[in-house]
């Protein structure tokens, strides 16, 4: 870096009070009407920039990134998945990548457990008669859901966001199963009172409820595939609130129009902001648009952790949210 202010470029409006410190710390332009850079104005913000400040819908691929000026040291995302940023390729060229974990851990798990609770109870599909003005009155047959307590929930993906939700199911009376790469620590299965299963087969086939919560990487595209989704009984829920791509989403469509499987909560979707028409067509399904981080709590220090990143690359430290590819 210069002695001289770095030139931030965001590529998206942000909460105000972050851009405010974006400006009052470094060289800042913002993009102040909130319209996604088109592939040239990234290619010119590449050229040109110290730090780029991207989000989830911008792709920072290998071409892009190939096309980057000399100044160009940091990539700091706003948002903890990078699966759009080309990470070998920023590692060749000695660009920085950080992220921001965390911040987002417990508004997403919120956002996990309420489709946990409204697939299976049928919530959006009641609210969708009472708007409709179709409700009729109540009876003692209509409409009827399936409670949760008791129920197996199985999460695959056992890190910071899948012990949230674990422990926010074991207070809704779920037992919890998981399926991650790495065992969790005796400890920490302990407080969740969760059964690990070392084969991600046998769990899905056992459960009532599958919550995802893995990162989006090339080991973990479709990672339910549609052999797995077949695994699952014919009650289960699925649920989603990681990404889209780690679900096979046209066998999923498949199965759920088919009656294989009971209900899917979906807050992201494969070709997202593209959702497939089918699934408008569902009535078993919640969709929701990649809401899971969108809290004012969460989007501000989610800024904030973008602030100390840049803030620390630029005095000659390492960033505390360097991404590593060993890491995903």
């Amino acid at each position: 870096m210069t002695a001289t202010k770095p030139l931030v470029i965001v590529t998206r409006k942000l909460p105000e009070q972050v851009e405010t410190r974006l400006m009052e710390l470094f060289d800042t332009r913002l993009n102040h009407d909130d319209t996604p850079m088109t592939r040239e104005q990234l290619v010119a913000a590449v050229g040109e920039a110290d730090v780029l400040v991207p989000t989830v819908t911008d792709k920072i691929d290998g071409p892009l990134l190939a096309q980057a000026g000399p100044k160009l040291r940091l990539v700091a995302n706003y948002g903890t998945g990078v699966d759009h940023i080309d990470l070998a390729t920023a590692r060749q060229r000695n660009i920085t990548v950080t992220n921001t974990p965390d911040v987002l851990t417990e508004d997403t798990a919120d956002m996990a457990m309420a489709l946990i609770l409204s697939v299976p109870r049928r919530l959006a599909e009641g609210e969708r008669v009472i708007r409709t003005g179709d409700w009729e009155g109540w009876t003692p047959t209509w409409m009827l859901g399936h409670r949760i307590w008791g129920k197996r929930l199985g999460i695959v993906g056992m890190g910071r966001i899948g012990q949230a939700v674990a422990r926010r199911a074991r207070g809704f009376g779920l037992q919890v199963h998981y399926h991650n790469r790495r065992r969790v620590h005796p400890e920490v299965e302990e407080e969740l009172g969760a059964t690990y299963w070392d084969s991600l087969d046998q769990m899905l086939a056992r459960m009532d409820v599958v919550s995802v919560h893995c990162p989006h990487t090339p080991a973990t595209y479709h990672l339910l595939s549609a052999r797995r989704l077949k695994l699952l009984k014919s009650h289960a829920y699925l649920v989603n609130t990681s990404r889209g791509e780690v679900v096979d989403e046209p066998a999923l469509i498949r199965m759920l129009a088919a009656g294989e499987l009971a209900g899917a909560g979906l807050d992201v979707f494969e070709h997202e902001p593209a959702v497939n028409p089918k699934l408008l067509s569902l009535d078993n399904v919640v969709l929701l648009p990649h809401l899971s981080s969108a809290t004012i709590e969460g989007r501000i220090e989610m800024g904030d952790r973008v602030v100390i990143n840049i803030k620390t690359f630029d005095d000659g430290h390492t960033p505390p949210d360097r991404v590593i590819e060993s890491m995903l």
